[in-house]
C-alpha cells in the first residue's frame, strides 16, 4: 500500500487525535513513564508498563486470528514492535487503550514488559469513535464487522450518515449498503461473517422480502456455488410477476389462512401464496428458483 493511500485511510483516526504529525515511525524514547510519574510529553512515544494497561472497554473486535497473533508475537520478539499504540492516561497508576489491541496482546505473547505508546487525552464519545475508526480501517474485516462498527458510530457517537462517511472516508451510499446487511437474517450474516457468501451475494438477497425465500436462496447459493450475477437473475426472476401484477391488489387473507399459507411456505422454503376466490374456491402458488428447486418440491409432494 503506497504511503498516499495510508495517509487517506487514516485522516478519520488523525483528526480525532488532531496530532497528525505525530504519528511517525516509531523512534524509541529511553524515557519510561512509570506509575509514579506525574506527566509525560504527549507529542512522543514513551516506553509504557503493559501491566499498568487496561483494554479498551469500547473495543468493537473480539475474533482475533490465533495463528495471525502468533507470527506477530514472533516478529516482536525479533524486531520489537515498530507501531506504537495508542493509551489515554486514567491516573498515575493506570491506562486505557485507545487502539492497537492486536498489538498489545501480541506483545504480551513474545514476553515483552513495556510497550511503546502515544499518550492521548480522550473522552469516552472519542475513545469509542477512535477504536471504531481504527477498526473500519483493517483490510481483513469482513463485511458484518464494519457494518456492525457503523451502526455503533451512528447509535453511540450521534452521528448521522454522512458524517459517518466523511469519518471514515467513504461515501453515503457505501455506508448504506453495508448497514443493509444487518437486515438479513442472523444466518446469512454469519455466512457473510465466515466467508461463505460475499457481500455481493448478500446485497442481492436484500431486495427479496421474505426471510425464509432469502434463506432458501443463501443455501442454495453455497449448494451450488452460484456467482452474484446468477443470484441477481434469481433474485429478478423471483420479482417480476408481482411487478406484472402490482396493479391489482389481492384480497387480504384471514388470520387462519395466513397461518397456512406461513407454515407452507416454512414447509416448502418458498413464498407460498393462498389466493381466495368469492365461493371458497382458490389456489395454492408454490414458486420455484430452476429445475433443480422445482424437483425438490415435487419429491416433497411425492410426484
Amino acid at each position: 500500500m503506497s504511503a498516499e493511500k495510508r495517509n487517506a485511510l487514516g485522516r478519520g483516526l488523525s483528526a480525532l487525535l488532531n496530532d497528525s504529525e505525530d504519528v511517525l515511525p516509531y523512534k524509541k524514547n529511553n524515557t519510561n513513564v512509570s506509575s509514579t510519574s506525574g506527566v509525560n510529553s504527549l507529542g512522543s512515544v514513551n516506553e509504557i508498563k503493559l501491566s499498568e494497561i487496561e483494554v479498551n472497554p469500547f473495543q468493537p473486535r473480539t475474533d482475533f486470528d490465533e495463528q495471525a497473533m502468533a507470527d506477530l508475537a514472533d516478529s516482536i520478539k525479533l524486531q520489537g514492535l515498530i507501531q506504537p499504540i495508542t493509551v489515554r492516561r486514567v491516573n498515575a497508576h493506570k491506562y486505557q487503550l485507545i487502539s492497537g489491541e492486536r498489538r498489545l496482546r501480541a506483545s504480551k505473547i513474545a514476553g515483552l514488559t513495556h510497550i511503546p505508546a502515544y499518550v492521548r487525552t480522550a473522552n469516552d464519545q472519542q475513545m469509542l469513535e477512535m477504536a471504531l475508526i481504527e477498526n473500519i480501517q483493517r483490510e481483513n474485516l469482513n463485511a458484518i464487522e464494519v457494518a456492525l462498527s457503523f451502526q455503533r458510530m451512528l447509535d453511540e457517537c450521534n452521528l448521522k450518515q454522512e458524517e459517518l462517511g466523511e469519518r471514515v472516508s467513504k461515501n453515503r451510499s457505501t455506508v448504506t449498503n453495508y448497514l443493509r446487511l444487518l437486515k438479513l437474517p442472523p444466518t446469512i450474516q454469519a455466512s457473510i461473517r465466515d466467508g461463505n457468501i460475499s457481500m455481493g451475494h448478500a446485497k442481492a438477497l436484500i431486495p427479496v422480502d421474505d426471510p425464509t425465500q432469502q434463506l432458501y436462496i443463501h443455501k442454495y447459493i453455497i449448494q451450488q456455488g452460484l456467482s452474484v450475477r446468477k443470484v441477481e437473475e434469481m433474485v429478478r426472476d423471483l420479482q417480476r410477476p408481482r411487478i406484472k401484477k402490482e396493479g391489482k391488489q389481492p384480497e387480504p387473507v384471514s388470520f387462519q389462512m395466513q397461518k397456512i399459507q406461513d407454515d407452507l411456505a416454512s414447509k416448502f422454503s418458498t413464498q407460498v401464496k393462498l389466493k381466495l376466490g368469492s365461493r371458497g374456491n382458490g389456489i395454492i402458488e408454490i414458486p420455484f428458483l430452476s429445475e433443480d428447486d422445482l424437483g425438490r418440491i415435487l419429491e416433497m409432494l411425492d410426484w
